[in-house]
């Protein structure tokens, strides 16, 4: 394996890149409606889903399999944490290893970033568009005997770089990262200021820029559902941002906080901050069900409001057998709810916590894209309050009143629907978003109350819309 050293001091100046898109035709919230993306100038919905949170750790067959997959059922966008814990047996890391065994952080290993690279041009040539997480907490634990951090070129054992004693780590960190106690942690200058590991920290966020800037279909997410200070966030947003600005480049940011509870005040360290995080990322509501789910959701839109930002789920949990309890029928309700309510991005969480790229995955994208094809979701907004004989998680509601309806149904029932505003006969397209097929379609009287009730008790939507 060939690899490269870093030849040049971490402070350089960085140059525009040649091949740098303009910033009015790369990915951004849409002028027209912010809630939602554009790209090239034009609104576009990102729905996904994939097999492993950082695909570009997987070898060239399987990840082009796996993008290809993606592209056929409509799915358009992809998670992709920097991990390099090895879970599958295939992962590499960014730093080159010695002859003696341990690494240098002041070398690249090239395959690492060989392997990155490639997810970029290959998502970037099927239109797939990429949500990067720069630190996944677990990386630097021991939780559960995994020993991730016992294996890792950070850890000063493992590297020619510093001691313990000199970069201030211990030699196990076996609590859960949620319990914020590991020192890799608190290096910025707003924290402990750090400076010994803090500059290899650089030099990575540096390389990776490096290499996705060039790009302009992609978004930066901080961490991994994070328990942090918020000066870590803070500080990582800013430097990705200016290192971006230095390339003549606009890119949108944001950070994942842990806390289930949308309503915590610690997601209002990205809610409260525009001007900072371009977007914000509310993954974690996947762990919440029926009503509270899209309640939860709705308590961020309405926070949002005097300046609407796309709203990403990029994690929707839901699949059978897996250890939080939750089910495929959850998953499939928590993506349906998530896109009535307004999400710019939606994405099945990798098994087994999510259905990651699984038949019910694929068939769920393509029944959106069938909704997509007749009611923009970018057209619409949740409005329950147009339904009435609804009990909790009965039906969902989104409309531009007059113009077109949607309504999801997951699992079966019967609503009322209130199309006064209407001013001419309408009709019912059915989609089965267990199959990813159409279904019956019926015509409505002009304005009134009508009764509505799917097919069966499936999940399924209703596009109304006028002929």
């Amino acid at each position: 394996m060939k690899h490269s050293s870093l030849a040049l001091p971490l402070l350089i100046v960085f140059v525009s890149l040649a091949t740098a898109a303009p910033a009015e035709s790369a990915l951004r919230p849409w002028e027209k409606n912010p809630w939602y993306w554009s790209y090239r100038d034009k609104p576009v919905l990102l729905l996904g889903g994939s097999d492993d949170d950082n695909l570009s750790q997987w070898l060239e067959k399987p990840l082009l399999e796996q993008l290809d997959r993606l592209a056929a059922a409509g799915g358009n966008v992809i998670r992709n944490t920097m991990s390099d814990r090895p879970d599958k047996g295939s992962e590499v890391y960014a730093f080159k290893r010695l002859e003696n065994g341990k690494y240098d952080l002041n070398a690249w290993n090239d395959e690492y970033w060989t392997r990155f690279e490639r997810m970029l041009r290959e998502s970037a040539r099927r239109k797939i568009f990429v949500q990067i997480e720069i630190w996944d907490r677990f990386d630097y634990t021991d939780l559960a005997n995994r020993n991730h951090w016992q294996a890792h070129p950070y850890n000063p054992v493992n590297n020619v770089n510093y001691t313990y004693k000199e970069s201030g780590f211990g030699t196990r960190y076996p609590a859960h990262p949620g319990a914020n106690k590991q020192p890799f942690f608190f290096t910025t200058p707003g924290q402990r200021n750090n400076q010994i590991v803090l500059r290899y920290q650089q030099q990575f966020v540096t390389k990776l820029l490096d290499h996705s800037l060039q790009y302009d279909h992609v978004l930066y997410c901080m961490d991994n559902e994070s328990s942090g200070e918020e000066e870590w966030s803070r500080y990582w947003a800013r430097f990705v941002k200016n290192r971006a600005a230095k390339a003549s480049k606009e890119v949108y940011v944001t950070e994942m906080w842990d806390d289930w509870n949308l309503t915590a005040k610690r997601h209002r360290r990205t809610f409260d901050h525009p001007g900072l995080y371009g977007f914000v990322d509310v993954s974690q509501n996947n762990h919440n069900k029926g009503q509270k789910h899209w309640d939860n959701f709705l308590h961020v839109r309405n926070i949002l409001t005097r300046q609407p930002r796309p709203m990403n789920t990029t994690k929707t949990y839901g699949a059978d057998g897996n250890k939080f309890g939750h089910t495929d029928q959850d998953g499939i309700e928590r993506f349906w709810r998530h896109l009535l309510a307004g999400a710019a991005s939606m994405r099945f969480h990798r098994p087994d916590a999510g259905l990651g790229l699984s038949d019910r995955a694929v068939t769920c994208i393509r029944a959106a894209r069938k909704l997509e094809s007749l009611v923009p979701l970018w057209s619409v907004q949740p409005t329950d309050e147009q339904l009435s004989d609804r009990d909790a998680n009965e039906a969902y509601l989104a409309s531009d009143k007059g113009s077109a309806y949607v309504v999801y149904f997951p699992a079966g029932g019967k609503v009322r629907l209130d199309l006064s505003d209407t001013k001419a006969g309408m009709i019912v397209h059915w989609i089965n978003i267990d199959t990813g097929q159409p279904g019956p379609q019926r015509r409505l009287s002009v304005g009134g109350q009508v009764s509505l009730s799917p097919p069966d008790k499936k999940n399924w939507v209703a596009a109304i819309v006028k002929p």
